[in-house]
């Protein structure tokens, strides 16, 4: 036994004895590109809805009265306001052996205001995305419309 110990130390000293395994790696390279998968559309649809407005509205108007009054005076009156009323004196001249003034008439100019309320039907255009998917390489187009908003 003493013999075979020796040959098994000789063989693991003797470079012509050893046995190599070869070890193999693997290596992986990872790249990107581009493919195109489909194209997609986008256009948009306009709807309209009828809506009613409602706003109130302020108009003004004048009352004109003519009141006669038939006075002598001594000199030609002035425009005046009295609250809400502008009044406009009305002269004309007479002749007698003396000059005078004659108030004839004034005339009363009344502004009015008056709130009404106001209705009318408006027509309201709302725009919606509509989009077209079309896959590479076949012909038939999905069309997905967006959700619509609910108002």
């Amino acid at each position: 036994m003493a013999f075979s110990d020796k040959s098994e130390d000789k063989s693991e000293d003797d470079p012509l004895e050893r046995v190599v395994i070869p070890l193999h790696a693997e290596e992986v390279s990872v790249g990107k590109r581009q493919v195109a998968t489909g194209h997609v559309k986008v256009s948009t649809v306009t709807r309209t809805r009828e809506e009613l407005v409602e706003q109130l509205l302020q108009s003004e108007r004048v009352e004109v009265e003519r009141v006669p009054v038939g006075k002598v005076i001594a000199q030609m009156p002035e425009v005046r306001t009295e609250d809400d009323t502008m009044i406009i004196p009305v002269v004309e001249e007479r002749v007698v052996v003396q000059r005078q003034l004659l108030l004839k008439e004034e005339v009363r100019v009344r502004r009015i205001r008056e709130t009404q309320n106001y209705q009318e039907r408006v027509v309201l255009r709302r725009q919606e995305p509509v989009i077209t998917r079309i896959p590479e390489g076949n012909n038939s187009a999905v069309a997905v419309a967006a959700p619509a908003e609910k108002k």
